[in-house]
C-alpha cells in the first residue's frame, strides 16, 4: 500500500484508461474511472453510445493479439490472430473484470469540466472535476486527473470535400459498404481506416478510387505465413540499429507488395504513420480500385484530380483523419498547437502538476506496451518514488521532441502526434529508473551511475521500487 492514497480520476474507460486504472489499483489508489457512454472498450465498441463511436462491421486491429494483449492477461482461446473489434471489447471487458476496474466505473458521465483548485501547490496537486450524468451531474475533486481520451475523437474535415454535391461521409460514420451499392465512390485518404473503407466499398460500388494526398507505403498484415507486426515490432530493440531495422522491414514490404508506384503511391517524403492492409494491394492490382492523386477541385459531382483528370462520384468517404479535442481543458491549461498537445514524456504537463495523459500520441510500437509503460510512470510519480524534473527542464525536452518530429516525419495534422522513439516502452523504463535513483539521492545521479547496466544494478541493490518494461 502506498504511503499516501491519493484520489485519482481517470477520464475515459477506452483501453488506456482501462490500462491506467488497473496499476492505479493495484497501487492502492482510491480510483474513479468517468466514461461518458454506456460500455468500456472505447472505440472497440461497435455502435458505441459515448458519442464517439467510429468502428466499422470488418474493423480488425492491425497488430497481432501477441502483440496487442496487455503482459499480464491473454485473450480468449479461439481468438482471432488479428483480433475484431468484437473480440477487442470482450477481451477489454473481461481485462477490467478481472482486475476489479469495471466496479470503478461512472458509466454515462461525461466530464464537462477539469480545474485546478486554488490554493493548491506542487507537492499537493488538487483538481476539481466536473460532470454531467442521468441525475444532474456534479463535481468531485482529486489529487491527480489522467486523461485517456484519447486523440480520435474529433473528425478533421476539409471544406472543399464538405462542398462536395453528392454523398458526403466522413470515416468515421462508416460503417458497413451496403449504402454504395452500385455507386461511384471516392474515398479520400491513405490511412488504415481509408484502405479499409476503399476495401469494403469496392466490393459492391460501381466504381471506387481512393485519392492517396501524399506519398504512403502500404504494409503487409501477414508475409511467409506470419504477422508481419510481429516481425517489425521484434525488430523495435534498444540493441539493434534502426539503419538495420529499417532495411529488413523495407525488404519485406519490396517482397510482399512490390514497386508500389506502379499502384499509384507517391514515395512519401519523411517517415510516415504505418498503413498496413490485407487487401487494398489487390484490390488495386484487379483494377477495383485505382489510386489517384489529391483533389484540386470540386464541382458539383465533379472532382479534379492532380494529374488532370475529373470525374463524377456520387459519393465521397472523407478519412481525413482526426483532431485532438480536449473540451474540458481550458486551452491556457493544456494548449493544442496544429494538434501538437505540450507534454514531458507525452504524458505530463509540465506547467500543472497533478494533470497526466494517456495515449496522447502516435507510437511505433504496439499500443498496449506504451499504455503499461505510461501506466507505470505515472504510478510511480502518484506515489511519489519519482519526482518529475523542474518545469523549465521538462519545457525543453517537449521542445525537443517537437523538433525531432518536425525534421523525420512529414508535415502534416496526422503526424504532429508521431513519437520518433521505436523503443518507447524501454526508454520510459529506462527513465523510471535514471529518476527513482535521482529522487533518492536528492535529486543528483551520481557519476558512477552514468550507465543503463550501472543503474539496474544499483536499483536493484537498493531495492528502489522501479516498475520494469
Amino acid at each position: 500500500m502506498p504511503t499516501v492514497v491519493k484520489r485519482i480520476a481517470v477520464i475515459g474507460a477506452g483501453p488506456g484508461g482501462l490500462c491506467s486504472a488497473k496499476y492505479l489499483v493495484q497501487g492502492g489508489h482510491d480510483v474513479t474511472v468517468y466514461e461518458a457512454g454506456s460500455y468500456l472498450g472505447g472505440l472497440w465498441k461497435y455502435d458505441n453510445d459515448n458519442g464517439a463511436a467510429q468502428a466499422y462491421r470488418h474493423l480488425r486491429i492491425i497488430t497481432p493479439r501477441s502483440k496487442t494483449r496487455f503482459s499480464d492477461f491473454d485473450f480468449a482461446p479461439g481468438t482471432s490472430r488479428f483480433p475484431s473489434h468484437t473480440e477487442m471489447y470482450r477481451y477489454l471487458s473481461d481485462f477490467a473484470d478481472h482486475f476489479g476496474v469495471t466496479e470503478r466505473v461512472r458509466f454515462r458521465t461525461r466530464v464537462t469540466a477539469v480545474e485546478p483548485i486554488d490554493g493548491a501547490g506542487p507537492s499537493d496537486p488538487r483538481w476539481r472535476v466536473t460532470y454531467a450524468d442521468e441525475s444532474g451531474g456534479g463535481s468531485a475533486d482529486f489529487h491527480f486527473v489522467l486523461v485517456a481520451t484519447g486523440h480520435l475523437n474529433q473528425p478533421s474535415h476539409s471544406e472543399l470535400l464538405r462542398s462536395f454535391g453528392g454523398d458526403y461521409v466522413h470515416s468515421s460514420q462508416y460503417r458497413t459498404p451496403a449504402p454504395f451499392v452500385d455507386k461511384r465512390v471516392c474515398v479520400v485518404g491513405t490511412g488504415n481506416s481509408g484502405v479499409d473503407a476503399a476495401s469494403g466499398i469496392c466490393t459492391v460500388a460501381e466504381r471506387t478510387v481512393l485519392v492517396a494526398r501524399s506519398g504512403v507505403v502500404i504494409q503487409p498484415k501477414v508475409i511467409f505465413g506470419l504477422a508481419y507486426p510481429d516481425i517489425a515490432l521484434g525488430l523495435r530493440q534498444p540493441w539493434i540499429p534502426t539503419w538495420f531495422r529499417m532495411r529488413v522491414v523495407k525488404l519485406l514490404t519490396y517482397i510482399a507488395h512490390g514497386d508500389q508506384s506502379r499502384l499509384g503511391f507517391r514515395k512519401p517524403e519523411g517517415l510516415t504513420h504505418s498503413t498496413m492492409s490485407e487487401s487494398i494491394v489487390s484490390h488495386i492490382d484487379f483494377g477495383r480500385v485505382q489510386v489517384k492523386p489529391g483533389i484540386v477541385a470540386i464541382n458539383d459531382r465533379k472532382v479534379s484530380f492532380e494529374d488532370g483528370t475529373a470525374e463524377e462520384f456520387d459519393a465521397i468517404v472523407a478519412a481525413t483523419g482526426y483532431r485532438v479535442d480536449l473540451p474540458f481543458i481550458d486551452p491556457s491549461i493544456v494548449p493544442v498547437d496544429h494538434n501538437h498537445v505540450a507534454l514531458y514524456l507525452r504524458i505530463f504537463s509540465a506547467d500543472w502538476p497533478g494533470l497526466c495523459f494517456v495515449g496522447m500520441l502516435n507510437p511505433q510500437t504496439a499500443l498496449s506496451a506504451v499504455f503499461e509503460a505510461q501506466s507505470k510512470t505515472i504510478l510511480q510519480v502518484v506515489d511519489g518514488t519519482i519526482e518529475l524534473p523542474p518545469a523549465a527542464e521538462m519545457k525543453e525536452d517537449i521542445a525537443r521532441v517537437r523538433e525531432e518530429v518536425a525534421r523525420l516525419y512529414t508535415n502534416s495534422q496526422r503526424h504532429a502526434l508521431e513519437h520518433a522513439d521505436p523503443t518507447q516502452h524501454y526508454t520510459l523504463a529506462a527513465w523510471r529508473r535514471e529518476h527513482a535513483i535521482r529522487t533518492a539521492n536528492h535529486g543528483q545521479l551520481p557519476r558512477y551511475l552514468r550507465s543503463g547496466l550501472s543503474r539496474r544494478l544499483y536499483a536493484k541493490a537498493r531495492g528502489l521500487p522501479v516498475l520494469g518494461v
